[in-house]
């Protein structure tokens, strides 16, 4: 009786084993299939725009990109895809009758990225809305309440599947959209320099 219990759990044991299922291997998401938190400052230089001063600005950002909106994918293996991006800035006014600037945009981001996954270039155009502390000076932004236009275009590189490089020359405008007379408007272009996190 013993020797027959003894083969039944053996069996049931054998057809466990058989049945178990093997693990699966994880599938690597390709950069674009994933969200990306990007942060990243730099240096603006005013290049036009009504307000008299001399603008020197230095932009803190934090943006959200989603997954792929949609894009196209290359027999080569390079893809073009755009996702949505939201960004979160504050901008340090070191020049000009202002000192800081709190916005919100949103902007599409468009990303060719090579076969090899490594470098990717990356642009974009947007805006959004602000408020920045008015000194209600002649020459200066006229009230609290502002709005911001910004495009973008550089290049990535990733060192591993989760973190990279960024940076990029950038163009903002920050302005009353007419709801002040005059509406004294800044142009500002530079440099942006950052990382990113994809999860």
């Amino acid at each position: 009786m013993i020797r027959f219990l003894s083969c039944i759990a053996c069996a049931l044991m054998v057809s466990t084993t058989g049945f178990a299922k093997s693990p699966v291997a994880p599938v690597e998401l390709e950069p674009w299939q994933k969200n990306a938190i990007d942060f990243e400052t730099g240096m603006l230089w005013k290049v036009g725009g009504d307000a008299t001063f001399n603008y020197r600005i230095i932009p803190f950002m934090v943006s959200w990109r989603t997954r792929e909106m949609f894009g196209l994918h290359f027999q080569n293996g390079s893809a073009l895809v755009v996702r949505n991006k939201f960004t979160a800035m504050v901008n340090y006014i070191e020049t000009g009758s202002e000192n800081r600037y709190l916005g919100l945009s949103a902007a599409p981001s468009i990303e060719w990225w090579s076969p090899s996954r490594r470098w990717s270039l990356f642009g974009g155009a947007g805006g959004g809305i602000g408020w920045i502390d008015a000194q209600g000076v002649p020459g200066g932004e006229g009230e609290n309440f502002t709005l911001n236009w910004y495009s973008q275009l550089g290049v990535a590189y990733s060192f591993n599947p989760d973190w990279s490089f960024r940076t990029s020359a950038m163009f903002q405008h920050m302005s009353n959209g007419g709801r002040t007379t005059p509406n004294p408007g800044v142009n500002t272009l530079g440099i942006t320099i950052g990382i990113s996190r994809s999860f």
